[in-house]
């Protein structure tokens, strides 16, 4: 096999017992972790295509997105001063206008954002489908593919137009048979299970105010008989809450589990206002948690008891979510923003540190996801998802330790991020893509998407 050499640099392996060496090495052959460990790698290694002299950077697991909407990348810094239900109402008029041109083109501005900061492990919650748009979940899957980062695409669906009592316009959801047809169709034609897999399908109806009981109840059931994993969004606001006692008569987490959507093949997003009795119930089935601060902040929808989950010992990853109410579109400036809020909590400064914030975008996403024996942690036989990050310059270089300097200082460059072994940053640069055309390709879409919506 080839072997890529990293070397003289710091390491975060994030393994269970968080070793770290001072100065280490990476070897990678093929799509492979050979092995990582403290000083230079050994010089008579054979089959040696590449060896990188890691002075000045710190080598992590790549970074790992657990919850997104990537066709908002058309609709950034609308509806700016919202809380969610009414940034749903401003924008879900002009979303129902999407197609598979404006999704592919918004798709690949999201991921190359994320990619170029150090993700290789994306995800997409996808669940708006206007009827006529074309093949909406096979436009992100070519996108990802063609960015040659690993990708779980949640295939969403929403069954209650405004006419039921839902927010987006009729013509703009699905019914229940068609959304779990589709969803079907998608696994089996998309889903690889396999240990090297870049591409898994996840069943993910939007929320309880917009998806019926039976959506819920026969997509948690088709997901177990596929052998695929669930997501949705959860307990986000207040509202939520309200409207699960006033319509169900009990809370959401109560609500998830009478509909099977509590487990360790499930994680949602958000899950911001939970009690006490809500976050025992989501460890004792090992439910997971993609925790998003920035889309929590951006909508004020409250902050999330991760301090909490985390002692429960609930799995917790990160997310960007949709670019419409998190603009940045990077994850790595979400592990300074999830230390930060959490510690505006009860729990002040003991509420996270710099190492469980790398961990939970990393070893946490990854369990979140469900292939923690495959990624999220530099260890010998996972895969060659990692990165290199640049902490020698103006932005870090007095910040003796690297983990801190990662989390709490600016964001660091990427001088090299590897997705199973394949280089796809160099130097800050994607080698993938082209990063002008797509954001010329992205601001095309999005102006058509605006004339769309406004003629509408």
């Amino acid at each position: 096999m080839n072997r890529i050499v990293i070397e003289n640099c710091a390491v975060a392996t994030v393994d269970a017992h968080d070793t770290a060496y001072a100065s280490g090495h990476v070897v990678v052959a093929g799509n492979r972790i050979e092995s990582v460990g403290s000083g230079r790698a050994p010089e008579d290694l054979e089959d040696v295509v590449r060896r990188v002299d890691g002075t000045g950077h710190l080598v992590t697991p790549g970074l790992v997105n657990t919850h997104h909407h990537f066709y908002q990348w058309l609709t950034r810094g609308l509806a700016q001063d919202c809380k969610l239900f009414d940034w749903l109402v401003a924008l879900y008029p002009v979303w129902a206008r999407i197609d598979e041109r404006m999704v592919h083109a918004a798709a690949r501005g999201s991921l190359a954002m994320m990619v170029r900061g150090g993700v290789t492990t994306a995800m997409d919650h996808h669940y708006v489908f206007p009827r006529g748009a074309g093949d909406l979940l096979g436009a992100e899957i070519r996108a990802a593919h063609e960015m040659g980062v690993r990708f779980t695409a949640a295939r969403g669906s929403m069954d209650l137009g405004a006419s039921d009592g839902g927010l987006p316009p009729d013509f703009a959801v699905e019914t229940t048979e068609d959304a779990l047809a589709a969803t079907e169709q998608a696994i089996d034609t998309h889903h690889d299970g396999s240990f090297d897999a870049m591409l898994q399908i996840a069943v993910a109806p939007c929320s309880p105010f917009s998806v019926s009981t039976e959506l819920l109840r026969e997509a948690a059931a088709l997901a177990r008989r596929k052998g695929v994993r669930l997501h949705t969004h959860g307990s986000e606001t207040v509202e939520e809450e309200k409207f699960c006692h006033e319509r169900f008569g009990i809370g959401p987490t109560d609500y998830f589990k009478s509909t099977g959507w509590l487990g360790e093949d499930v994680w949602m997003a958000h899950c911001v206002h939970m009690n006490d009795a809500d976050i025992r119930a989501f460890a004792r089935t090992g439910t997971g948690v993609a925790h998003c601060p920035s889309s929590n902040a951006r909508l004020a929808a409250g902050i999330a008891r991760v301090p909490d989950m985390l002692a429960e010992g609930l799995p917790v990853g990160l997310g960007v979510d949709g670019t419409a109410s998190n603009e940045s579109g990077e994850l790595h400036t979400e592990l300074r923003n999830a230390l930060l809020i959490n510690r505006l909590g009860p729990h002040r400064e003991k509420a996270l540190t710099t190492r469980q914030a790398l961990r939970l975008a990393t070893y946490g996403g990854a369990h979140v996801l469900g292939r923690q024996d495959q990624i999220g942690s530099l260890e010998a036989g996972k895969l060659a998802d990692l990165v290199l990050w640049k902490l020698d310059g103006l932005g870090h270089s007095s910040i003796e330790d690297p983990v801190a300097a990662l989390v709490l200082g600016a964001a660091a460059p990427v001088t090299l991020s590897l997705v199973g072994g394949r280089p796809v940053v160099e130097s800050g640069r994607l080698l993938t893509a082209d990063e002008e055309e797509i954001a010329r390709d992205a601001r095309s879409e999005a102006r058509r998407l605006a004339r769309i919506a406004a003629q509408s």
